[in-house]
């Protein structure tokens, strides 16, 4: 039996002039409005903020999604799982 191994898609992220971004690696586009865009990498989730932003160009073959729009802020959320909360390492 053959082994199947995941082969991650290389993840970048170019912002022109807070106008456009091209994000590579992309694998799903979860939801998207004129406010908030929410793209999933390998990376963890992205979650991009703006004004009237509007989605130029997805390719989930290729990974590539291109944004444009004022965009005010971007951020991931981890893929890894937590290690507990203050609490439990406070009482370890």
């Amino acid at each position: 039996m053959a082994e199947q191994k995941t082969v991650k898609t290389p993840h970048s992220l170019i912002l022109e002039n807070r106008r456009t971004l091209t994000a590579t690696g992309v694998s799903n586009v979860d939801s998207f409005d004129e406010q908030t865009v929410v793209a999933y990498t390998d990376l963890g989730e992205l979650v991009i903020h703006g004004v009237n932003l509007h989605i130029d160009k997805l390719n989930i073959d290729s990974g590539e999604l291109t944004l444009d729009g004022e965009i005010t802020s971007m951020s991931y959320t981890d893929n890894r799982a937590t290690t507990g909360g203050f609490f439990t390492r406070l009482f370890k």
